[in-house]
């Protein structure tokens, strides 16, 4: 909570009032539930706001006189910017050690899978549809990892910084799974062609719907945007629909049982995310002051986005028919997004 209005201007010891400021534990916020967890402890005011405990003002400032971070950078408005907690609590310690669990899942799947010669086994026609469209895929992840990244710098609480950089982290780290899982089983399959997933995204008409959404995203100014845009509209409608209702439930039909385990990781990945989203523009949706106005601004980002992202996924629908064994429709696929989506906006009041 911030000082009370009498001790405002003193920076002396004990002239602020805290939320502890009557006992000797040394918590000046006041968490979410009885007891501050250790997330809270670790992240809350570790990036520092002048309208709470900084009353020296920003330490460092622009060339324009704007400080190191300000809420005009986003065009949804908060009475409480710190009210956000991030629910999966991800913090440095706890996201190291996710992601080296991860990585060393999937390079034990990899490792295991070319030592017994699983490669080899593949249909053939299922391998050019994983060197051209996963190939085109990992520019999908890398491009979302990319502009997750910008989008963290201008988060106004370290605790919307830290849900935005994590998310981006788990991008790029798929980004670059892909990468390596495709040149190793590439090792292992005569006629590979490393370059087909590039050419794909920047030259099939498959991809250039998708290649368009994850662009409008990237050049957003908006990092609030930037995050709702990819978590409550895009995931949804093109990333599971690809990645779950395509690669995991295609691949076994087609003797390729490496795929689904490399691509599973990122499935979890987005429920995190999903529920740090969720939260926040939930948050800010029912904000007291200003919920109204946030809500107006939020049906014109998913308006926005979804006709993007309905192209994007419109446009991928021939892959679905060029594996030999085809378990799952396109069709039945989309109308499990479109319910996703409703759902995620259900919840949010959109």
């Amino acid at each position: 909570m911030p000082a009370t209005s009498s001790s405002v201007g003193s920076g002396a010891a004990g002239a602020a009032i805290f939320a502890d400021s009557d006992s000797r534990k040394f918590r000046y916020f006041d968490p979410r539930g009885k007891r501050a967890t250790h997330y809270e402890d670790v992240t809350v005011d570790v990036q520092p706001d002048p309208e709470r405990y900084l009353l020296q003002d920003w330490i460092i400032s622009f060339p324009d006189g704007k400080g190191a971070y300000v809420k005009d950078a986003t065009a949804a408005r908060s009475s409480n910017w710190h009210a956000f907690r991030a629910p999966d609590q991800e913090w440095e310690r706890t996201h190291y050690q996710r992601q080296s669990k991860i990585e060393a899942m999937i390079q034990g799947v990899i490792g295991n899978a070319r030592k017994y010669g699983a490669p080899k086994n593949f249909d053939k026609a299922w391998i050019k549809v994983l060197q051209t469209h996963l190939g085109a895929w990992k520019h999908a992840e890398f491009g979302l990892g990319t502009s997750l990244m910008q989008a963290q710098r201008y988060g106004y609480t370290q605790m919307i910084n830290n849900a935005t950089l994590t998310n981006s982290s788990y991008k790029l780290r798929l980004a670059q799974d892909i990468t390596l899982y495709l040149a190793e089983i590439g090792l292992d399959i005569d006629g590979w062609d490393d370059e087909a997933g590039k050419r794909a995204w920047l030259e099939d008409g498959i991809w250039q719907g998708t290649r368009e959404a994850v662009e409008s995203i990237m050049g957003s100014t908006d990092y609030l945007e930037q995050y709702f845009a990819i978590n409550v509209v895009f995931e949804p409608l093109v990333g599971e629909l690809f990645r779950s209702g395509f690669l995991m439930q295609v691949a076994a039909a087609n003797g390729d049982f490496i795929t689904p385990a490399v691509i599973s990781a990122a499935e979890a990945d987005y429920e995190r995310n999903l529920a740090n989203t969720v939260d926040l523009i939930y948050l800010l949706a029912n904000d007291a002051e200003y919920g109204k106005d946030n809500t107006t601004l939020f049906k014109g980002w998913l308006k926005k986005h979804a006709a993007l992202a309905d192209r994007a996924a419109q446009g991928l629908q021939p892959i679905w028919s060029q594996p030999h064994s085809k378990p799952v429709s396109f069709a039945d696929v989309r109308e499990k997004s479109h319910e996703r989506l409703a759902q995620i906006t259900g919840e949010l009041g959109l």
